[in-house]
């Protein structure tokens, strides 16, 4: 899909993330999740009831943008306004756990902007706003953009989150992007205001199809009126570029004096869509902050938006999904342990459920399917552990396997129901199970729970084990008889 010359400037992009240094500015938000099941409807009005079984915070607006920078190893300081609450608290606690630096302002004028989203087995069921979305008064205008001012020399980029919430308002952008420019630094605005100058000077503005048919009146719906929409953009605002994001058909970007660059999406699967705007403007950012020019940088942003949709809720992208996405690694090649335990420590960390389970699946077949699609069902991410050649030839004898370690792992990489395939050398999987710590195990009903190797593991940490029906007459060992009666 990419040149050999822009995938040797993508490897290099990948090796400076880690030393990327950001400002993000803009409408900080705490979005919370309360999640259950619904089996009834409520006696008292005619509304479902939700038994709730999880209940979990993370950063969202420009909070959720900066710590983008923080997942690639990188080093972000948010500025934005808090009030004086409980949900400030709790902002404060997440980004440090984060690794991001906070100034935040606080303004007893305002309460902390939160977000709750009810959801049932994963689906929205509504979403709860508390907020206070005024511009700031002169003298905490006056604080933020102190704030932003003393950081600046610090930095490799800037970027504005604006959620209309009033942190970017009253002028506030235009001086932040002011700030940037007389400082040397790049700018980009995710912006949320149908007036682009109120980012003047942006070297960027990333708006939604929506946002920009608001800004220049016409609607992007393929790639023609998308580039006219973009025209009629740097036609009317002070603005260097715009980068349209158009949810399933990709992103268009237009540079002056440039034709436009149409990026088709990278999706696979589409499961949540909040938070995706806040990955492209990120790593876009980043991306021209590790170097690359400003189209190369479009189609980073472009994989990790994604890879971001089909997580569940606010989430970030890690370096290795994202070296996946762009074909620096193969999807289909087995992975490291280490390289397996960092994805899952990222996946784990954004809330996702862990499934494990092993075999040797020399030849692949029905059984084998449907077991990995019923382990599928019960997680968000599947890691499959394959047994080294060595170890099946202990275990099976000198006439196995039928097929090298190596093909049989890529065969299961190559599954949509299959997230990881990992080769462990080991008789048993357990130190492979100790080292990515699933929540899930899952073996076939042919073994009792307490015969599952690394059951104890899981079962310490909370979690649990799965065992799973099993396809009557299909085995490995069938076939291989079949095949050898048939010669």
């Amino acid at each position: 899909m990419y040149s050999p010359e822009t995938l040797v400037a993508f490897e290099r992009a990948m090796e400076r993330l880690s030393g990327v240094r950001a400002l993000v500015v803009g409408d900080v938000v705490l979005d919370r999740y309360v999640a259950g099941e619904v089996q009834r409807i409520s006696p008292e009005a005619p509304v479902p009831v939700l038994l709730q079984t999880e209940r979990r915070a993370v950063l969202g607006g420009a909070a959720n943008v900066a710590r983008h920078f923080t997942a690639f190893g990188g080093s972000a300081v948010l500025v934005g306004l808090i009030g004086v609450d409980a949900a400030a608290g709790e902002i404060g606690r997440l980004a440090t756990e984060a690794g991001l630096t906070a100034d935040l302002v606080a303004d007893t004028a305002r309460m902390t902007t939160v977000k709750t989203r009810v959801l049932a087995r994963n689906q929205q069921m509504m979403r709860i706003d508390e907020e206070t979305p005024h511009v700031a008064a002169g003298d905490v205008r006056a604080r933020l953009l102190a704030a932003v001012e003393s950081h600046l020399g610090e930095v490799d980029v800037v970027v504005m989150s604006d959620y209309a919430k009033g942190t970017l308002g009253g002028g506030v952008a235009a001086t932040v992007a002011a700030l940037a420019r007389a400082a040397k630094r790049p700018v980009f605005a995710d912006p949320k205001t149908e007036d682009f100058d109120a980012y003047k000077g942006a070297t960027l503005v990333c708006p939604n199809v929506k946002e920009l048919a608001a800004a220049v009146g016409l609607r992007a719906v393929d790639d023609a009126t998308a580039g006219e929409a973009c025209r009629r953009a740097l036609d009317r605002f002070d603005i260097e570029a715009v980068l349209v994001t158009r949810s399933e058909q990709g992103m268009t970007l237009l540079q002056r004096g440039a034709a436009p660059l149409h990026v088709r999406t990278r999706a696979v699967s589409v499961f949540d869509v909040s938070g995706a705007g806040d990955t492209a403007i990120a790593v876009v950012a980043a991306g021209v902050a590790a170097g690359l020019s400003l189209p190369d940088a479009v189609h980073f942003g472009n994989a990790a938006a994604g890879i971001v949709v089909g997580k569940s809720g606010t989430a970030t992208v890690s370096p290795l999904e994202l070296k996946r996405s762009l074909g620096l690694t193969s999807l289909h090649k087995p992975m490291s342990r280490s390289d397996t335990r960092e994805l899952v420590a990222a996946w784990r960390a954004e809330g996702q459920v862990i499934g494990f389970t092993n075999g040797v699946f020399d030849l692949l077949h029905s059984g084998h399917i449907q077991s990995l699609e019923q382990a599928a069902e019960h997680c968000d991410i599947l890691v499959v552990g394959v047994n080294s050649d060595a170890s099946v030839k202990r275990l099976k004898g000198p006439s196995r396997p039928i097929q090298d370690e190596t093909t049989r792992a890529r065969v299961l990489a190559a599954l949509d129901v299959v997230d990881v395939a990992t080769i462990f050398s080991e008789d048993t999987p357990r130190e492979l199970i100790a080292a990515i710590e699933p929540d899930v195990i899952f073996k076939g009903q042919d073994y009792r729970e307490d015969q599952v190797v690394g059951a104890d593991l899981v079962k310490a940490r909370g979690g649990r084990v799965v065992l799973l029906p099993l396809v009557e007459g299909v085995s490995t060992s069938s076939t291989v008889e079949r095949v050898k009666r048939s010669g």
